[in-house]
């Protein structure tokens, strides 16, 4: 193995052991601000909701992602067995963590290829981040979907975590031209996802002139990757150097609004923690909405644990359907939200005082 690729393995082995050992979540992706609208006469059966989806011209059972989360050593092998079984057996689609360290190192591909192996049928999605495709270009963005024989690659922003890395990458100069290269010259769906800082309204704009299929807004609210990294470090250097990033971004909510706004086909991540999550981001203009720290360290507990994690979500977004009438995710999509608190005055500061859709 390359030094560099030992180093960005090692990497990976540190941030599952903190992710599942450690607080990592911090600041507030806004879902305890939005309350779904109550439909006292819902006229619909709760056993006959239909959590059915189309999403790149696949069907999916329900709009729950299994976000990107591990990969790259051989002890996140098993994890991302454990989620490929759990993304199988519900219909689900399902992301894997950045393929950055077998694309260095072709001996640690196992863990990323037992997900096909794992799951023949789901829907699965690639991960490269930005800097790695502008320095090797569509070639190693071909072998990441080949890897895995992905049916879309999701291209990852994440300058905070960079910025904060010991050995991040610190030059975003050339990602945006990049993104653009790849968007006009692949031949499968592009994603552009954020990893926990949010996606502006500007910034979508600006994915969605590259040619981006689908953003994929990784807001405040989750993991907060400044966090993990900053425990990479001594304690003394973790609180003068990194505490007041641990809450930088936009928070999940906010981001959501500012992207759907401008017509982007757009997966909510970020804080997303129950199936009333997934509801609410569903009636705010997602198209799916996706967990991970939740998943993870439920398939750190066990194939079972996972399975009863994803089944309650399941079951919490259905009930919340008909709670509100919702038939389908159609009618989801048309439900009345209130929006209060510290999000209601941030849609408020950012579009003049009108955050209706």
């Amino acid at each position: 193995m390359t030094q560099r690729g030992s180093a960005t393995s090692s990497r990976k082995r540190d941030h599952l052991a903190i992710c599942c050992e450690m607080d990592v979540e911090q600041g507030q992706s806004g879902f305890s601000d939005v309350r779904l609208v109550h439909d006292a006469l819902p006229e619909c059966e709760l056993e006959n909701i239909v959590l059915e989806t189309r999403f790149m011209d696949r069907e999916l059972t329900a709009p729950l992602l299994i976000a990107a989360m591990t990969g790259g050593h051989p002890e996140t092998r098993e994890i991302n067995r454990r989620l490929a079984i759990a993304a199988e057996r519900f219909g689900l689609a399902m992301g894997v963590g950045s393929q950055r360290a077998a694309l260095e190192n072709p001996a640690l591909a196992e863990s990323f290829t037992v997900v096909r192996e794992t799951a023949p049928t789901a829907f699965l999605v690639a991960n490269l981040g930005i800097v790695q495709l502008r320095e090797h270009g569509i070639a190693w963005a071909e072998k990441a979907v080949e890897m895995i024989d992905a049916q879309a690659i999701a291209i990852h922003t994440n300058f905070l975590q960079e910025a904060i890395q010991p050995e991040g990458d610190h030059d975003a100069r050339g990602c945006l031209q990049a993104l653009v290269e790849l968007c006009r010259d692949f031949r499968y769906p592009v994603i552009v996802k954020e990893t926990g800082s949010g996606i502006s309204r500007e910034t979508a704009r600006k994915i969605l002139g590259a040619g981006a299929d689908a953003i994929d807004i990784g807001g405040l609210g989750g993991t907060s990757w400044a966090l993990v990294e900053s425990y990479r470090y001594p304690e003394d250097q973790r609180r003068i150097l990194h505490r007041e990033f641990y809450s930088w971004g936009i928070p999940t909510v906010v981001s959501l609004h500012e992207v759907v706004s401008t017509g982007a086909v757009t997966i909510a991540t970020g804080g997303v923690r129950s199936g009333i999550d997934i509801a609410k981001g569903i009636a705010l203009g997602a198209h799916l909405c996706g967990m991970a720290l939740p998943l993870l360290r439920a398939a750190s507990a066990g194939e079972e644990t996972l399975e009863a994690s994803i089944a309650a979500s399941l079951q919490q977004l259905r009930t919340a359907m008909f709670l509100t009438g919702s038939q389908n995710l159609a009618d989801l999509r048309g439900t009345r939200v209130y929006i209060t608190g510290n999000t209601q005055q941030m849609l408020k500061d950012s579009i003049g005082g009108n955050y209706g859709r």
